[in-house]
């Protein structure tokens, strides 16, 4: 018996809920969760459909992208997730997917304006699109550049990736992560429902206007920090 078995079933089942939530088509996105005691994380296998992926298809691999048990290719986006876990030791899962409104953003190469009260209750910013990879970085190591990439963008923008679990890649789509692989899931699923609607206020109103700051603090405050009241 695997001594992964747990990790292996907490990614098989955050997999399956990114297909259910039909943020994937097909072979598309993938979900990791990571055990920071082993130095591990679990990532689906590269091109496996999630109606025949199984929890035994999952792949452990260690932060440099060597497979620790599994006989199976794991995800093309590995580079990208072994980096973040190197970089950002708080967070337990990642996701990443080709949803239609978020990657439509991603493609406009727009970070996504926060205009209400759903996109305060998650973050303060606007949910930053990273530009463009320049032309040598995806003429290198392309994976393991995105991984970069995102980071740089933070790191440029004075950004808390705690406080922001979310980015776009221009021209490529969404990845988002969180406290574990459920949480990172729950997160491309609020990304994808806010891009929708703020594209479909933007063709309301082109004009809208950003959601006042006082709305802004109100809304995220209820649900987080330790005056929170929203929720048991």
């Amino acid at each position: 018996m695997s001594k992964y078995k747990e990790l292996k079933q907490q990614c098989y089942e955050a997999n399956m809920e990114l297909n259910a939530l039909n943020l994937v088509i097909y072979t598309f996105g993938n979900v990791s969760a990571v055990d920071r005691s082993a130095g591990v994380f679990a990532i689906k296998p590269s091109g496996v459909p999630y109606e025949a992926l199984r929890p035994g298809d999952i792949v452990i691999v260690d932060y440099d992208h060597n497979i620790v048990e599994g006989d199976k290719r794991p995800s093309s986006d590995t580079k990208t997730h072994a980096w973040l876990y190197k970089n950002w030791e708080k967070i337990g899962g990642i996701a990443h997917s080709h949803a239609t409104y978020s990657v439509a953003w991603a493609q406009a190469q727009r970070d996504i304006p926060i205009f209400g009260t759903t996109h305060a209750d998650h973050l303060t910013q606007d949910i930053p699109c990273a530009e463009p990879m320049r032309d040598d970085l995806i003429a290198g190591n392309y994976e393991h550049n995105t991984g970069i990439q995102i980071t740089d963008c933070f790191r440029e923008r004075g950004l808390n990736y705690q406080e922001v679990p979310m980015v776009l890649i221009g021209n490529h789509g969404p990845f988002t992560w969180g406290k574990d692989a459920a949480k990172a899931v729950y997160h491309s699923k609020v990304l994808e429902e806010v891009a929708r609607m703020a594209y479909l206020t933007l063709q309301i109103n082109p004009q809208a206007p950003r959601l006042k700051e006082a709305l802004i603090q109100k809304h995220y405050e209820r649900k987080h920090g330790k005056n929170a009241y929203y929720g048991q």
